[in-house]
């Protein structure tokens, strides 16, 4: 029995290792596993293309670590969160900071946390499903609170498609991040020594050891599929025959690969979901923009959804003494600056970051690296659940496990690594 895993991201690396004794065989387009956890050469060590941490509740990740024996491996931050909004900052760690946020009315600033708690107290999510964040945010915390504080974020988010955005998606991220808090109350985030992409190598190692395959720079270009049931993949290097296939991309990647061979209805299915890209400025400077790790950017006329400052939560040493700032924008692929290369972003972002830090030269920047991700975030819209395809799929020995089946939960390693041993103990059971 040859089973073959489509992409070595997080989820097809979990899956591959969950099913060890059959040898799985992964195919990867990009040069290196890890997907959108792939990191790049610094000054020090190799660092994640687009910003990762992971919430000290994200409990398939740790196992996943412990599992590798690697649990020691672990850094818990303590983070320090803030709020850019009519032109000053705003910390916003704690319940303290809060009350002190005097962009709201002390009322607004009550109805702000009490939103946390009323989240938690949600049991039945699915009664979120037919509402938008917008209503679901305005209902409980009221309009100066969406206005200042989730309105700018949701369009930094989702562009285009930020009122249509699922209360579900808001409720659950402010479950997980409300609940990754140390013993003091500020919130505390997780990180891995040597970065997501040591941990990805630790895992693809685990595979190939135990007698699997793992192929990078190779381009699936279609799913072979006789009389219903999966006979191989056509790849840029050839037929690769195999009986069963875990496919990790995006849902459109599928819907390519089995066009023309796959009941149309189904193919319609996978496109029902829509998804925003991604791009992502890294500047490696010579001093540091601010305290913040983390630095929200609530003013609308500003591009970015936020700066994170990887540094304020990493030890620079790590990479040569730099100070390490992700700027993060997620558009449409079709938007102008989704083409822009890193010369021409970073003349694009200058005077937004000059905006916010008066002092900021372009002198300072050692180095930068511009990364894109064209499915970066599907769009969790009202009725998700109803849009969501099965992971037994209806093509005999195909099997789908990609970030849109995420949910309620919001994709992230943690919940990669999760599905990805779920699709492969289905594909085990059926075997």
């Amino acid at each position: 029995m040859k089973i073959c895993i489509i992409g070595a991201g997080f989820t097809g690396l979990a899956a591959g290792l969950e099913l060890l004794e059959y040898k799985p065989a992964l195919l990867e387009l990009e040069d290196e596993v890890g997907g959108l956890a792939a990191g790049f050469n610094t000054s020090g060590q190799k660092l994640e293309r687009f910003y990762h941490h992971w919430f000290t509740n994200d409990e398939y990740i740790m196992g996943l670590v412990e599992s590798l024996s690697l649990t020691n491996e672990l850094d818990f931050l303590e983070s320090k969160t803030g709020m850019y909004f009519n032109q000053s900052f705003f910390k916003l760690s704690s319940p303290i900071d809060l009350l002190k946020f005097k962009a709201l009315t002390f009322i607004s600033r009550i109805r702000l946390g009490v939103l946390v708690l009323w989240a938690r107290r949600v049991k039945d999510w699915m009664a979120l499903e037919s509402i938008t964040a917008k209503e679901w945010l305005t209902q409980i915390a009221g309009e100066q609170v969406y206005r200042v504080v989730w309105e700018p974020l949701l369009k930094g988010k989702f562009g285009p498609y930020a009122e249509k955005v699922s209360a579900v998606w808001f409720w659950k991220k402010l479950c997980l991040r409300g609940g990754s808090r140390g013993k003091n109350g500020k919130e505390q985030l997780v990180y891995f020594e040597g970065g997501f992409m040591r941990l990805a190598n630790e895992m693809a190692s685990k595979i190939t050891s135990n007698g699997g395959t793992i192929t990078t720079g190779v381009k699936v270009e279609k799913i072979l599929i006789e009389n219903n049931q999966v006979k191989g993949l056509q790849t840029n290097n050839g037929i690769v025959e195999c009986d069963r296939v875990i496919v990790t991309t995006a849902l459109p990647i599928l819907a390519k690969m089995v066009e023309g061979q796959a009941d149309q209805q189904y193919i319609n299915s996978l496109l029902q979901i829509n998804y925003i890209g991604n791009v992502c400025l890294i500047m490696e400077l010579d001093r540091s923009l601010s305290s913040y790790y983390w630095l929200n950017v609530n003013d609308p006329s500003f591009p970015f959804v936020g700066i994170i400052e990887h540094t304020n939560l990493v030890n620079k040493a790590l990479y040569g003494d730099s100070h390490i700032v992700y700027l993060s924008k997620y558009l449409p692929t079709t938007d102008h600056i989704y083409k822009m290369d890193v010369e021409e972003f970073l003349d694009y972002a200058t005077p937004y970051i000059q905006k916010m830090f008066p002092n900021f030269e372009r002198s300072w920047i050692k180095k930068a690296n511009l990364w894109k991700a064209e499915y970066s975030q599907p769009i969790v819209e009202k009725f998700y659940s109803s849009k969501i395809p099965e992971m037994v799929t209806p093509i005999g020995g195909l099997y789908l496990s990609t970030m849109a089946q995420i949910y309620p939960e919001d994709r992230g390693t943690n919940y990669a690594v999760q599905y990805g041993q779920k699709v492969a103990q289905l594909v085990k059971n059926d075997l």
